[in-house]
């Protein structure tokens, strides 16, 4: 699966999750079978070769109608910010449904 995350930073080692208005980069990462495949950066969240299936957001008061517009599935991550914190909150199905 495809998951998109608004990010702080390009620079993976200190980048951590951010609200949508302040992402400097977004990263797009592929998870299958529990494991990490890939992981790409771009400043523009629509210029990723494939298409993302969902988007992690730092809380439920961000603008997400865009991505659900895409058919897009919208989880929230309230306490993980890094992208190792939000791949583990995945896999373990810790991440949250928006609430509306």
């Amino acid at each position: 699966m495809y998951i998109l995350l608004p990010m702080s930073s390009d620079d993976v080692s200190s980048s951590s999750l951010c609200k949508i208005t302040d992402a400097k980069v977004w990263t797009q990462i592929l998870v299958e079978n529990g494991q990490l495949l890939e992981t790409n950066h771009s400043i523009d969240k629509d210029s990723f070769e494939s298409l993302s299936e969902c988007a992690v957001v730092i809380d439920d008061n961000e603008y997400v109608w865009p991505f659900m517009e895409q058919n897009m599935m919208v989880l929230v991550a309230h306490t993980q910010r890094s992208i190792e914190d939000i791949i583990e909150a995945y896999l373990f199905k810790e991440l949250h449904e928006l609430a509306y």
